[in-house]
């Protein structure tokens, strides 16, 4: 058969040891090419990308060509690689030997032109950046170049057009975490220390990744915990809910942290921004739950708590409302402080209560107490003078008692009115502060993302 017969001819006396030249001046040209089939993993910690291409080469082989008129009319044959010459084009970035199925045959023209087409998983060490992370973009290059032979010997080049292996997608299986962009392919000689030049071909393979999963897993719950921090600002502040409320939002985004730490990529250069991100939110959680309990300390009545200086009286019950457009304060403080001004004349009532048992009501009854005391302290100057000066005591005590408590009254009044000014400054700036940093954070996204 022709075939057989064309087989024996070409590798009859064939020796694969040498370049196949017959002038040892003539350079063999490798034509390389490459079209990526799947992105399998990108794995940040240990900078590694793992990717399964289409990697075909072609050149000239002189001793394997013939005539085919003498073969039946054959012009192109399959051959088994290991019985030919192979060029020894390896990828520098290669770290692990790839599960890539092995491809027995090359086939040869009748011109000589061997085409050599195979399938390669490649592992390659990649510089991945993930601080854009998960709105990041991968530059990971494949640089094919002979090990041995220098640039007189093998020479490179593309196979097809630099325009047409860029946006060649037709092969990429497009369902996977990672996008493929686009694929870029340059040519350079490079040399060791002054020795000779060797050819090497670069493809740079750019990848996008899909930031959908992320968003809805990591960024929507952390912005749902924020803006529930921010409406936890409504709650009363002379109330104890809020700092409870406040308490169970900064454990439960804990949680979520703990959460969400696997899927976190990790390197030991750099953190990603979305990192960065969850610590700030978790900073400003801290920092809402000092502003509440700050607050919540100045509007609670204390008996020993002194009166509010006056420049705190001109800077926040003055200047601030007006600043912050505070119109109904007193409406306010008088809402409030009905509970203790009803709370406090309960008490009153009840020490007046215990420490004078009867009080008269009517003044003629009054008057006719007051006669008989005024008769049995005549009959008992002395027994009546000192029941006399026992009620006098009695009584101023009382007046003092109440008095002090009215003081108490105004001083938490004033606090409460403090408290509630201070409480409207703090939330506005913390709402300003959020809202800036989640516009940044945003803006960034964004470029990073149209990029």
């Amino acid at each position: 058969p022709a075939l057989r017969r064309l087989s024996h001819f070409l590798l009859a006396h064939y020796q694969k040891g040498t370049r196949p030249v017959r002038d040892w001046r003539t350079t063999t040209n490798v034509a390389i090419d490459l079209m990526v089939y799947a992105i399998l993993s990108v794995d940040e910690k240990n900078q590694v990308l793992t990717t399964y291409i289409w990697y075909r080469q072609h050149w000239t082989d002189e001793f394997l060509r013939w005539d085919p008129a003498h073969f039946d009319n054959l012009t192109q044959i399959s051959l088994p690689v290991e019985s030919i010459w192979v060029p020894d084009i390896l990828i520098n970035e290669f770290v692990d030997v790839g599960k890539s199925p092995h491809v027995p045959y090359v086939y040869v023209s009748h011109h000589g032109e061997v085409q050599n087409l195979k399938p390669i998983q490649v592992m390659t060490a990649c510089s991945l950046d993930i601080y854009n992370f998960p709105f990041d973009v991968q530059n990971c290059s494949l640089t094919f170049t002979s090990w041995l032979h220098h640039i007189r010997d093998i020479n490179l080049s593309l196979w097809r057009q630099p325009e047409l292996v860029k946006f060649d997608r037709s092969v990429f299986m497009n369902q996977g975490e990672w996008e493929l962009l686009y694929v870029l392919s340059h040519f350079q000689e490079f040399s060791v220390k002054s020795s000779d030049s060797y050819a090497e071909m670069k493809f740079y393979v750019v990848i996008r990744r899909r930031p959908l999963f992320y968003t809805v897993s990591l960024l929507l719950p952390s912005i749902f915990l924020m803006v529930m921090d921010i409406v936890g600002f409504y709650l009363p502040p002379h109330s104890g809910e809020r700092v409870s409320f406040k308490i169970t939002l900064l454990l439960g985004y804990s949680v979520f942290l703990i959460i969400v730490s696997d899927t976190l990529p990790a390197t030991a250069v750099g953190t990603p921004l979305i990192g960065i991100y969850f610590v700030v939110c978790m900073a400003l959680l801290v920092i809402s739950l000092t502003e509440t309990i700050l607050i919540v300390r100045l509007v609670h009545k204390q008996d020993l708590q002194p009166h509010v200086p006056e420049w705190v009286k001109h800077l926040l019950l003055e200047r601030a409302t007006i600043l912050l457009c505070i119109r109904d304060r007193k409406k306010f403080s008088q809402s409030r402080m009905q509970s203790l001004d009803t709370s406090g004349q309960v008490e009153n009532n009840d020490s007046t209560a215990k420490l004078t048992p009867y009080v008269c009501e009517d003044p003629r009854e009054c008057g006719a107490v007051g006669g008989t005391r005024s008769a049995l302290a005549f009959a008992g100057r002395t027994e009546g003078s000192a029941a006399l000066q026992e009620v006098l005591r009695e009584t101023m005590a009382i007046r003092q008692l109440l008095e002090k408590r009215e003081e108490f009254r105004d001083v938490a009044r004033e606090w409460l009115q403090v408290g509630y000014v201070l409480d409207v400054l703090l939330f506005r700036v913390y709402l300003a502060a959020v809202l800036a940093y989640s516009i940044t954070l945003g803006t960034l996204w964004s470029v990073w993302r149209d990029a």
